[in-house]
């Protein structure tokens, strides 16, 4: 999981924000720094394909509410988190598509290990993810940021809970059930093993 921002770095963001509002040029510095998480995020969401718009727009609405922003209500990493994750929202129809799609989709190659490793995994990945795409995509939608920005993003449950705007014991409970939901969709078969999970 990356490390989110220490004490120092969250301070120096909010400071640019600040500064930004003066010299709008400094706020480069923040899309330097996070510009490629966010892609990635938004890329593991919603492809690649729509990455380098959203991810780009993520910054665009970030710079043009920066006067909004508000450090007491957390840090600006997860600020532009919950930016990214309420485009993706937007796109959700694409979303839902993209994993209907992955259901119905033959498993993807794997390279990695021998001969017997190789056919094992395949054989596993085969029988499971049209299985987990359809779990996937019968979670709520909150379920679905939850997981989605603690797996995809790495945000700790704190950063999750600022960038939702929900309690951090609302993440722990989220997951949990998304957890339950997801092994029940699978039929107690763990994806990460090949074998069954409970």
């Amino acid at each position: 999981m990356a490390a989110p921002p220490d004490a120092p770095v969250a301070a120096d963001d909010a400071a640019l924000i600040e500064r930004s509002w003066h010299d709008p040029d400094s706020f480069a510095v923040l899309y330097d720094r996070y510009f490629g998480e966010i892609h990635r995020y938004v890329a593991a969401r919603l492809g690649t394909h729509l990455a380098d718009d959203l991810a780009a727009e993520t910054f665009l609405v970030a710079f043009r509410k920066r006067r909004t922003f508000d450090p007491a209500r957390g840090a600006v990493r997860p600020w532009l988190y919950g930016i990214a994750t309420n485009l993706v929202a937007d796109h959700r129809r694409r979303e839902t598509r993209g994993l209907e799609a992955l259901q119905r989709a033959p498993a993807g190659e794997v390279t990695d290990g021998g001969h017997e490793e190789r056919v094992t995994a395949r054989v596993t990945a085969a029988s499971v993810q049209g299985r987990l795409a359809a779990a996937i995509r019968r979670l709520s939608p909150g379920d679905r940021d939850v997981l989605f920005l603690v797996v995809l993003a790495e945000l700790s449950y704190e950063e999750v809970a600022q960038t939702l705007g929900i309690p951090f014991g609302t993440v722990g409970s989220r997951l949990n059930r998304v957890r339950r939901k997801l092994r029940r969709g699978l039929g107690g078969v763990n994806p990460m093993i090949g074998g069954s999970d409970g």
